[in-house]
């Protein structure tokens, strides 16, 4: 490839990429509640799936204390699943005070369950 060729692929994607950024708006907009919903059930899911993932981990390794609590911790974990759907559910309406409160209630479950998790057999 001569150099001609280079230095003009080299301009083009140059040309390209700056066309790209400016269409693109910032990555974080103040002021925007949808952003913010958006991001609070984004957080409530990722707490969820880390609660799975400890539960999993100790389920598979038979660390989990008790068959009794092994079920108060799946449990724990639907509930969290199903606060989630709620979430999104308040977070598309708009329902801000109902979203936070879900939240809050997901929270809960996520730290009952990884605490269940991490309980030893005796």
């Amino acid at each position: 490839m001569t150099p001609k060729k280079i230095l003009y692929r080299g301009i083009v994607l140059i040309v390209l990429l700056g066309a790209s950024s400016l269409h693109a708006g910032p990555i974080d907009s103040p002021g925007h509640a949808h952003q913010d919903t958006a991001q609070l059930v984004h957080e409530a899911n990722h707490e969820v799936d880390h609660a799975w993932e400890v539960y999993h981990r100790a389920a598979l390794g038979g660390t989990v204390a008790s068959p009794a609590l092994q079920a108060e911790i799946e449990q724990h974990l639907h509930e969290a699943r199903t606060l989630v759907t709620q979430a999104q559910e308040a977070a598309d309406r708009g329902d801000d005070r109902q979203l936070e409160d879900l939240v809050k209630q997901v929270r809960l479950h996520t730290t009952q369950a990884i605490k269940g998790s991490k309980e030893q057999k005796r």
